[in-house]
């Protein structure tokens, strides 16, 4: 069993959800949630969960979802035409493309599954997005702290996960959770924590799914 925030280092709870067998440790003091380790999926059966995913430059749906993304997380906070990263890209880059196409910027792509080469690597950005993809590492520091060291001075980095519910019976019916491969979970007083202990300043939320920080 998992012990200790992966966070914080604070004490944590354990609770679970009896109708799926899911396991989960919260933490008191910074409200991150996990999925205990033994519930994990394979990296075999993750992939086959993106493989169902149909996101897609054509839907338009999907492009306007997007879009409002970086117009609340990306646009107030750095000038067109910069160089960005999108780490977790996905099986089509359609967020990158957007980015290229709309508004300016030359995007790197990387993805461990579709787009598995370390472009980033020696590199340094003014922007660098995740979008859907920390809900689903085991070790948020790592990556942050990753994220940090390529940004550029003033560069940031923008961030979509949907928060979780405070209150337990709505953690438990939350749709979110039943995604195997979505294994951590935050809410905005998570990733504040996250930025003090990985040199990132937090500089804007919407206090749903979107997050803005800056290297400080």
């Amino acid at each position: 069993m998992d012990k200790g925030c992966k966070i914080c280092h604070s004490q944590t709870e354990e609770f679970h959800h009896e109708k799926f067998g899911m396991i989960f440790h919260q933490c008191a003091s910074c409200d991150f949630i996990w999925k205990d380790s033994s519930i994990h999926v394979g990296p075999d059966e993750e992939f086959e969960i993106y493989e169902n995913h149909n996101n897609s430059i054509h839907d338009r749906k999907y492009v306007r979802y997007l879009k409002d993304f970086v117009d609340a997380s990306v646009v107030p906070f750095i000038g067109e035409g910069s160089k960005g990263l999108d780490f977790g890209s996905g099986p089509e880059p359609v967020l990158s493309a957007i980015m290229e196409r709309d508004y300016g910027y030359d995007m790197d792509i990387y993805d461990k599954f579709y787009s598995t080469h370390r472009v980033y690597m020696d590199k340094n950005y003014d922007l660098v997005t995740s979008t859907e993809v920390v809900e689903h590492l085991d070790d948020p520091l790592e990556y942050f702290s990753l994220f940090g060291r390529l940004l550029r001075e003033d560069g940031i980095l923008a961030i979509m996960t949907l928060f979780h519910p405070q209150d337990r019976e709505g953690f438990l019916d939350w749709f979110y959770i039943r995604d195997a491969s979505h294994i951590s979970f935050y809410t905005p007083r998570t990733l504040e924590v996250i930025s003090d202990k990985t040199g990132l300043d937090f500089i804007f939320t919407d206090n749903h799914r979107y997050s803005t920080f800056r290297l400080k």
